[in-house]
Formats: structure tokens, sequence, C-alpha cells
């Protein structure tokens, strides 16, 4: 049985990780949740900055910050954050490898945020594990260590002790799970409100809408297609109607929209208009029920297919959890 199964424990320990180069946005999140005074609970974290190599450290921004905690500290840590690393292709000194490897054995849970994922998986943590990653980075770590399952849409991945989230904010939505987890979901909605975050946003939810940059000219025949599709989202377009539109066969728009914008016509039509949806969503004035159309699913059916598959979560809760007013 490892040390913290019987988690929570009375003041569990909280340490992140500071190394030159900073990151100073990923930090000061750890900081806000983990290490801010919450006299309202009765049980809360200590926290403590762990310096990853000897010397001040200098933070994006032009900060140097002290630390007098060194990786000796990790081994009564109950969770350890690396919040971001100085670059993706910086090699990880062995030594603060080494301090999380043994931390992790000895039972502490392990957690980046956004590029930290490179630190976790130089130490070894990730392998045969699901992990993401901000989206700029995701290829790169599937390249660099195949071993692990690079999941690039959601906003964290959680396995065996193990946490990894996506761009810099999605380490908010870690967090949030995490004290979830922890203390429950009162005291997680509350560090929310004070947060003005939604309360849960699951890890599921997909990091952005995906689509492709055109590679066509503005202007071009391609792009005012499009153009002329986006302002007209509510009418039906199939695959016959954009090729008319564009003064070619079916199968020439095909090739087209596959060397330009790497999907089908078709594909990218929906795309066009889960995203479209999305805007309107997080708009919170069109109400739900007119999405649909508006945006030309079709029926509402399709829309809730279609929005789900892509963002990963239905609509209406997509809107919840940006805080928009709730429809009955």
């Amino acid at each position: 049985m490892t040390k913290f199964a019987s988690f929570p424990e009375k003041h569990p320990l909280v340490c992140a990780i500071a190394y030159d180069g900073l990151c100073t946005f990923e930090f000061g999140i750890s900081v806000e949740l983990f290490a801010l005074p919450r006299p309202e609970f009765e049980n809360w974290y200590r926290f403590a900055t762990v310096k990853a190599e000897p010397g001040p450290i200098r933070a994006v921004g032009g900060i140097t910050l002290d630390a007098e905690e060194n990786l000796g500290m990790l081994q009564d840590a109950s969770l350890i954050i690396v919040p971001g690393w100085r670059g993706a292709d910086t090699p990880v000194p062995e030594e603060l490898c080494s301090a999380l490897r043994a931390a992790y054995d000895r039972g502490a849970r392990i957690a980046s945020i956004c590029s930290g994922v490179f630190v976790l998986a130089a130490a070894g943590l990730l392998n045969g594990k699901s992990a993401t990653t901000h989206w700029r980075y995701t290829d790169l770590l599937a390249e660099r260590f195949p071993e692990i399952d690079v999941d690039p849409d959601v906003l964290f991945v959680e396995g065996d002790r193990v946490y990894t989230s996506a761009g810099s904010a999605a380490g908010l939505d870690l967090g949030l799970h995490i004290i979830r987890q922890d203390f429950g979901a009162q005291v997680a909605a509350s560090v929310a409100r004070r947060l003005v975050l939604p309360a849960q946003r699951d890890g599921g939810q997909r990091q952005f809408v995906p689509r492709p940059e055109p590679k066509t000219r503005a202007g071009s025949g391609l792009a005012a297609l499009q153009d002329r599709i986006r302002a007209s989202l509510d009418e039906d377009w199939p695959v016959e109607r954009m090729a008319s539109a564009a003064a070619t066969s079916g199968r020439t728009l095909a090739r087209r929209f596959h060397e330009e914008s790497g999907t089908t016509p078709l594909n990218w039509l929906k795309t066009e208009r889960v995203s479209r949806a999305a805007e309107l969503l997080e708009n919170g004035t069109t109400p739900l029920s007119d999405i649909w159309e508006v945006c030309g699913f079709g029926s509402a059916e399709t829309f809730r297919r279609d929005f789900r598959k892509t963002m990963g979560v239905p609509p209406i809760r997509y809107r919840e959890r940006l805080g928009a007013p709730h429809e009955p």
C-alpha cells in the first residue's frame, strides 16, 4: 500500500517545480489553486516551490525568483506539479527525472501543465499511458515518445496517478478536477466561483474546433466558395451545389478541398457549422432550440450528434460550462 492510499490526508503537501525559464502563467495557476490560503475550509493544502536546479530562477516576463526548497522536498509531497517547461526541445536534467520517478514510486501524484508533459515523458512516467498537451506540441510529443498514447483533443488526461493537461488554461480545469477528487464537488465549486470559472469542464471536452488553415489565396475560387458558404450556413449545401458555385466538377472540387484543406467538402462544411454553433453557444443570446436551424444542421438530432462528436460534449453542457444562462 502506498503512503497516500488513504488520501486525502491532513493538509497534503503540493510541490510546484520551478526552473530557469519558468512559465509564469502555468506557475501562477499552481499557486492560485493550491497555495492561496482558504480559511473557509477546515482542511487545505500545504504548498512549496521546489527548485529543479541551483541558483535564482529567471521567469518569463523579466521576473527572478528564489526558493528555499530543493528536490529533496519531493519525498514528502502528495502532489507534484510541473508548470510547463522551458522548451520542448530542451533536455530535462536527470536529477529532476530521478526525483520525480522516486516520488511516483513512493505513491505521489504527478501533474503537468502544457509543455510540462515533456518533463514527465523524459522521466518515463508516461510510458504505456495516455497523455495530452497543448495542440501545438501533440505531434512532436507523439513523434519523440512513441510509447505514449497522445490524445490531441482533450483538456486533460488522468491515469494511474499521473495527470497531463492541454494548453495553459486547461491547467485550471485539471487543478479543479484534482481538488474535486480530494475534497469533493462543493469545495471545488467554491474555488471555481472565486476564480470566476465554470465549476467543471470534463477532461474529454475538445481543446478547440479543428479548423484546417486554408492554403488558398484570398479571393481564389475555393476561398470565395468557402466565404459564400459561411455567409449562408443555414442553407442546404450538397456537393453538387458547391461544385456548381465553384464552376467545377464534384471530383475536382473534392480534390481541391483535399489539397487545400486536408478534408472533404462535406466534412469541412460540418466543421464550419459546429464552429458557428459553438460561437452562438458561447455568446449565450441565441436560444438553443434555434441554433441547429441557424447553422444548417437539418435537425436538432443531427446538431446534437455532430456537435458532440466534434466537441466532446453535448451543446447544452457546452453552454452551461461556459457560464451562459441556462435555458429551460
